[in-house]
């Protein structure tokens, strides 16, 4: 389906076509229709597969339509991690480019005084989007600092990391803040009991859409050493004096391991640096800055960078740790060959890791190259494919260490930001009867990413773009004629 034949507004569409997205995902053609119509809706998908976009752009779209109150918060939008709530909030930009009575402020913790006074004062006044983690707005909740009272939408985003980090309650005492009317969203990359559980207190009657978790990309080339414990460092070791390794994320289980990781590495003098929840939201953001323009070549982080964030050219992605599950492991390694590039994924299995390594596996429906260790570390344990779980050693080694568990803090999203050319020829407003007209259900689509081109580049644009106007067509209810652009891949 084309972002076309929804009923999403003029002024969203517009936003959209500047950005180059036309063709629904599956997850957005499935969602979209169902809240425009006001339905709850339950969306299960992975990070990847346009959820942001799947409930942003039917919000914005009844929100720029209008009748809501103005000195209301109209929206709220959960996100488990700053990194994720910043990343919607840079989506929400691009998608809102066109509505400029549309505003939002992202809202978490690790901020100087100074952003929370302008949270503060976007709150008090009524902020018709509010991006936030569950801990820092349920604060402002207990300060007197907002009111949901009236508040028309309720979005959870990544329900499931939420729940994994202690939640639970923050969510619910911030639903029961909400007015029976809202309309509630939710998503999740995965569907465990404590998910539906939470579904049937928040939602009403919700129309459940599930996408299919996908496979890593072909071009990665996926190998695992098989080791113990106290050899890994002397395989990361190994790897950097093989190569000339630039662009690498190394992904642990635990901060405290990342730490340790990061300081080894130092002492080896690679340009490494560490990402875990210990640091400022400006140490965080300093971090990252420095890996994304080549500052630092090597990036030491738990899961809190393993969704979402949008680096295209990443060439090796090494697990420290086996993660815990499939999408875990999924999540992990797709930040490599991204942008139709190839990239490397190495997995480091200890004898206590079989069994998780083995799920991973049974997962993927392949056996992942099992690579010999370097000479000077000797023999590793035998790889069993058939372990059984265990909280203990298996395999035998005195040196065999116990491996963390895989923190479960990250995000996701598809953020996207742009400036554009204003497009020519405007649909029909939605009426009554745009319900009927919006229940496709979902079967194929492909995800889109944007540019975020300069201001003399969007200048030159909406020159170029009132130039040609006669080729753009005119939207309508009964019928539509297809344009010719180009979908670019995420």
């Amino acid at each position: 389906m084309r972002f076309e034949d929804t009923y999403l507004n003029d002024n969203i569409l517009d936003a959209l076509y500047d950005m180059r997205f036309d063709e629904c995902t599956p997850i957005q053609e499935a969602c979209i229709p169902e809240i425009l119509k006001g339905r709850d809706v339950l969306g299960v998908a992975q990070t990847g597969t346009g959820k942001t976009a799947a409930y942003l752009l039917p919000i914005l779209s009844e929100l720029d339509d209008g009748g809501f109150p103005d000195d209301a918060i109209n929206c709220i939008i959960m996100a488990p991690t700053r990194e994720l709530a910043q990343q919607i909030d840079q989506a929400m930009q691009g998608f809102a480019y066109y509505l400029p009575d549309v505003s939002s402020i992202a809202v978490y913790g690790g901020n100087d005084g100074n952003r929370y006074d302008q949270e503060l004062r976007s709150l008090r006044s009524g902020a018709p989007v509010v991006i936030a983690t569950p801990g820092r707005l349920l604060s402002h909740l207990k300060l007197g600092n907002l009111d949901l009272s009236r508040t028309s939408f309720f979005v959870l985003d990544e329900a499931d990391r939420m729940l994994d980090m202690g939640f639970s309650e923050d969510i619910m005492a911030i639903n029961a803040q909400l007015p029976q009317n809202c309309q509630k969203v939710m998503f999740s990359a995965t569907m465990p009991e404590k998910i539906r559980q939470l579904a049937v207190s928040l939602l009403n009657d919700p129309v459940e859409v599930k996408i299919a978790i996908s496979k890593p990309a072909e071009k990665i080339h996926q190998m695992a050493y098989v080791c113990y414990e106290p050899q890994k460092l002397g395989i990361i070791n190994h790897l950097f004096r093989e190569g000339n390794l630039k662009r690498v994320i190394i992904f642990c289980g635990k901060k405290d391991k990342v730490k340790d990781i990061n300081r080894a590495l130092g002492k080896l003098n690679i340009n490494c640096a560490a990402m875990h929840s210990d640091l400022t939201q400006a140490e965080r953001d300093e971090v990252m800055y420095r890996f994304k323009t080549g500052q630092v070549d090597v990036m030491v982080a738990t899961d809190i960078v393993a969704r979402g964030i949008d680096i295209d050219d990443i060439l090796l992605v090494v697990n420290y740790d086996v993660p815990h599950d499939p999408e875990d492991y999924v999540h992990r390694i797709g930040r490599t060959a991204r942008a139709d590039r190839d990239g490397e994924a190495i997995t480091l299995v200890t004898d206590d890791d079989m069994y998780l390594f083995a799920q991973i596996e049974r997962f993927l429906e392949k056996d992942i190259e099992k690579l010999a260790l370097p000479d000077a570390l000797g023999q590793g344990p035998r790889y069993d494919k058939n372990a059984r779980r265990s909280g203990g050693r298996r395999g035998g080694s005195p040196r065999s260490g116990n491996r963390g568990n895989a923190a479960r803090s990250e995000h996701d999203s598809q953020a996207t930001t742009h400036t554009g050319r204003r497009r020519n020829g405007r649909r029909h407003h939605k009426d009554n009867n745009k319900t009927q007209a919006a229940t496709d259900n979902a079967t194929t689509g492909t995800t889109t990413a944007a540019a975020t081109p300069t201001n003399d580049a969007t200048t030159q644009a909406k020159k170029k773009k009132r130039t040609h106007r006669g080729g753009r067509r005119h939207r309508s209810k009964g019928g539509n004629t297809q344009t010719g652009n180009a979908d670019a891949q995420a």
